[in-house]
């Protein structure tokens, strides 16, 4: 099922954030913090505990008194990083913590109640904005995901579509709504937290632009250069860059470079066994190749798998004849992570000359650009 590919790839980026993915965004290190709350129906006897890490760690803790009133104080070493609060196991809230706030924590652990209020800081106030987008996707997903089961359960394929369509819809507001409140954050911690709900291909002058900001405050954190060294690269992937050259090893473990292919047009096909929409775009690219290898159409497959043996039985069963390499390294493979690959199928079209003239095309897409070059 397609449905809510997209809405899941997001909700995604913003549980890893939320589970304490290190966001260092400026360097002022050894700041003090304190976190302060009010917890109503807390666990007796039970504490609440602040973590850091992924997978997370407990870093401090705080006992409740008999008001339901907590405090907690630290250090923020890194000039900037995300947190959670790990509310008795019961809720968890993400904290966005750059060093010198008081936070404040509302949380009822009553059944149904809703998430956690955190407020003190402009990170969270936009923070807490972004997860009320989340959670009203996640909550219509969920309704989502039950009608689109009974509408195939009675192959009702017009029913299944317009759930598709509804789905889409709804993500792409969504989002827009997001990519709205991303100017008025400025270079911060929230910023480049938001910024991963956005493809880079469409708003690749938002993530410039915040890199610049980033660049001009002098931000040295690890995240904040992580980030401008991301959009650095990233540059060097957009359309009519020369292609970053691959090497990596084939079936028989023979070293191929990407670069070996100069000379005619090639696709670089980011795929795995596992991964059903890659399969399912197989035969397609199995029929183009077919119809233009001859006229100077190359593909040079780089896997994601982790299981040689699946690897290898995908290519036999799906016919593909081309070039293939892999590390089996699955998502931490060298040229995903040179190309920023976080979805697949993922490709890029490159020319005679190795440079980038297109990217993520398929299907009939894919068949209309091969035919404008190689006509």
């Amino acid at each position: 099922m397609n449905v809510l590919t997209h809405t899941k790839r997001r909700v995604t980026i913003a549980v890893i954030a939320a589970v304490g993915l290190s966001l260092s965004a400026f360097a002022q290190n050894g700041q003090k913090f304190t976190i302060t709350g009010q917890v109503k129906n807390p666990v007796a006897g039970k504490k609440i505990y602040l973590e850091a890490g992924q997978p997370a760690r407990r870093i401090d803790s705080a006992q409740v008194d008999a008001s339901g009133r907590f405090t907690i104080n630290n250090v923020e070493k890194d000039g900037g990083s995300f947190y959670q609060l790990n509310l008795f196991g019961k809720q968890r809230a993400g904290l966005l913590i750059e060093g010198g706030e008081t936070l404040q924590v509302s949380a009822d652990l009553s059944e149904g109640a809703k998430m956690p209020v955190v407020s003190g800081s402009r990170n969270m106030e936009f923070y807490q904005k972004i997860m009320a987008v989340e959670q009203e996707m996640r909550e219509k997903a969920k309704v989502w995901q039950k009608e689109y089961s009974e509408a195939n359960q009675k192959a009702d394929v017009k029913r299944m579509e317009a759930i598709s369509q509804e789905s889409d819809a709804a993500n792409k507001k969504a989002i827009a709504a997001i990519r709205q409140m991303i100017p008025d954050m400025g270079p911060s911690l929230v910023a480049i937290m938001a910024i991963n709900y956005l493809n880079p291909e469409e708003d690749f002058t938002l993530y410039e632009n915040l890199a610049k900001s980033l660049d001009k405050q002098k931000a040295t954190g690890k995240q904040a250069r992580l980030f401008m060294e991301n959009v650095s690269r990233l540059q060097g992937l957009m359309v009519g860059s020369v292609a970053p050259d691959i090497t990596l090893s084939d079936p028989d473990g023979k070293p191929v470079a990407l670069s070996s292919l100069r000379g005619k047009y090639v696709l670089i096909d980011f795929w795995a066994s596992w991964c059903g929409p890659c399969r399912q775009e197989n035969p397609n690219v199995v029929r183009m190749y077919n119809k233009f290898k001859d006229k100077g159409f190359a593909i040079y497959g780089v896997s994601l798998d982790r299981d040689k043996t699946n690897w290898l039985k995908a290519i036999e069963k799906d016919g593909l004849t081309w070039t293939h390499v892999s590390d089996l390294k699955y998502w931490q493979s060298a040229a995903a992570q040179q190309y920023g690959i976080r979805a697949i199928p993922a490709t890029f079209l490159l020319d005679r000359e190795g440079k980038i003239i297109a990217r993520n095309l398929r299907g009939q897409a894919l068949e209309d650009k091969l035919a404008e070059v190689l006509k």
